[in-house]
């Protein structure tokens, strides 16, 4: 019988708990939640803590984890999963060891399922600070407390951590990364950004312009913004130009329907731009419109709108006719019209603003520089002083740097006054380089108004699509509008150097010398608007 009791206790399954007297390996999983605690004493101590809970129950450290910081909102970190998988895989492991149960996990119930899975196959969690008997009913049911508490607590955090960010945003800050083309002056999660737009962000405005003005495709856009030193593909210039902040608005998931226009960050571009550019996209998705040769034969297409109803042109193929025709998609406007008339009639239009007369040139230009140097005579008087007092401390930065140098004044006065010096020279600086009036761009500005007026209509109608657009944006900045009733073009504003080229035109048939003296006659009419 005997004999018969033995054989058989081989067929009977072993005791998990005397099999895991064997299995006292343990493994220690340490972690914080931030970069910047790691720059404290938290690892440290959790450290610690395991080392003598291991001691304590005498265990035998196989292995660390962590070391690092992961947020435990997750279990989808890199050290938490090597450090399960290890567990998994090494016969030796019976226990993980961690300084408190919201260390190892914060997502409640996923982490009573994991400690659960773990204890399936003989690995129990351990907390240095909180002990417990896992291996009982009433130990398990207080860790799973503990797993809860700590999701619970987390969930808090979060809902404190976004009603910040909210209110951030309603009062027209940014939150989360800073957007690309801006810098941050006044870096750290608990301070307001102080953003300015860097040398990336002046690149972003001339992408919009470049696409507002000539709509030219993403990849003619970075191929010439990478001359300028452009990195990102057209792919992200996508996804910058429907991204309002660059305008100055801030839309977010977290206030969905809401629009806050900020002043608190400064905006790369207008709204009318943002929204011209935006609608140029809308269009191309809705229609599955390509920059084809028909954009060729449509140059007005977005640039001329409809007096009526303000709704831009759009254009259109008959393929029988083989003619192109501009259309006001406004429902029940029936505004259709040849592409060749409208050229014809858009001719006349830049035909005023032709210079006929070489002899002309000289004596205009002149008058152009005189005038709008007295409209900006103000500018011009404010960039004098500002030159003046450039040139005074900077006088009085070299004399303290002498006099410091010689020893007559120390170290204390030498920094207090040098930095005073030196904030007031960058802000003079600044102050010049956004200067309104510059001679020398004015004069660059008249040299190439001049240089296209003496044939307008040629060097429209002989050039390719660029080249018309640029024409037609620098003639006519805000478009022009048609009176289909009428058929006859509007202007909203012209360029007011072009404007000038009517006044002097008419002035010059009734005077046959052309002299300046006789063009001055123009000058007390005329107040030019800006360039």
């Amino acid at each position: 019988m005997n004999n018969a009791v033995s054989v058989f206790q081989s067929f009977a399954p072993k005791s998990e708990k005397l099999s895991r007297k064997q299995r006292n390996g343990c493994l220690i999983y340490t972690r914080v939640s931030s970069k910047e605690q790691m720059e404290g004493a938290s690892l440290e101590t959790q450290m610690n803590f395991c080392h003598l809970l291991a001691q304590k129950k005498g265990l035998n450290i196989i292995e660390h984890f962590g070391g690092t910081y992961e947020s435990a909102q997750s279990d989808e970190r890199r050290e938490f999963k090597k450090m399960i998988s290890f567990a998994q895989r090494n016969k030796h492991v019976g226990y993980i060891l961690i300084y408190s149960y919201d260390r190892f996990s914060r997502t409640g119930a996923n982490g009573i399922y994991i400690t659960e899975e773990l204890k399936k196959q003989g690995i129990h969690v351990l907390s240095a600070t909180q002990e417990i008997d896992v291996e009982s009913s009433a130990g398990t049911f207080q860790q799973g407390i503990h797993f809860i508490f700590s999701r619970y607590d987390n969930d808090q955090r979060r809902d404190r951590s976004v009603n910040g960010m909210i209110t951030k945003l309603r009062n027209g800050y940014i939150t989360g990364s800073i957007p690309f083309g801006y810098s941050n002056l006044n870096p750290g999660k608990k301070r307001l950004p102080n953003l300015q737009i860097n040398a990336d962000g002046e690149l972003i405005r001339e992408a919009f312009l470049l696409k507002a003005k000539h709509d030219l495709s993403y990849n003619d856009i970075t191929e010439r913004l990478k001359k300028k030193g452009w990195t990102k593909g057209a792919k992200r210039l996508s996804e910058i130009f429907r991204n309002p902040f660059y305008c100055g608005v801030i839309v977010s998931t977290l206030i969905p329907g809401e629009i806050i226009k900020t002043d608190k960050h400064p905006a790369i571009v207008s709204e009318d731009i943002f929204l011209k550019v935006n609608g140029i996209l809308s269009e191309k998705r809705a229609t599955g419109y390509k920059n084809n040769r028909d954009e060729e034969n449509l140059p007005l297409k977005q640039f001329m709108r409809s007096e009526r109803s303000g709704t831009p042109y759009t254009g259109y193929l008959v393929k029988k006719k083989g003619l192109y025709y501009y259309k006001n998609n406004t429902i029940g406007s029936n505004e259709n019209k040849s592409a060749k008339a409208m050229h014809e009639l858009f001719k006349q239009l830049l035909s005023e603003y032709t210079l006929y007369d070489y002899n002309a040139v000289e004596p205009i230009k002149a008058l152009m520089i005189e005038m709008c140097t007295d409209h900006q005579k103000e500018s011009i008087d404010n960039a004098t002083a500002l030159d003046s007092q450039l040139y005074k401390l900077e006088k009085d930065l070299a004399l303290i740097e002498r006099r410091f140098v010689l020893g007559e004044i120390n170290l204390d006065l030498f920094t207090k006054y040098s930095q005073e010096f030196q904030k007031d020279v960058i802000r003079i600086k600044e102050e010049l380089k956004n200067s309104t009036f510059k001679l020398s761009n004015l004069e660059k500005a008249i040299d190439k108004v001049l240089k296209y007026a003496l044939q307008l209509p040629f060097l429209w109608e002989s050039g390719d699509l660029e080249e018309k657009r640029r024409i037609q944006n620098m003639v006519f900045p805000c478009g022009i509008v048609y009176d289909f009733k009428n058929g006859i073009y509007r202007t909203d504003r012209v360029n007011s150097l072009f404007s000038f080229i009517p006044m002097f035109t008419r002035v010059s048939e009734g005077n046959k010398k052309g002299t300046i003296d006789n063009f001055r006659l123009l000058s007390p009419s005329v107040t030019p608007t800006g360039f």
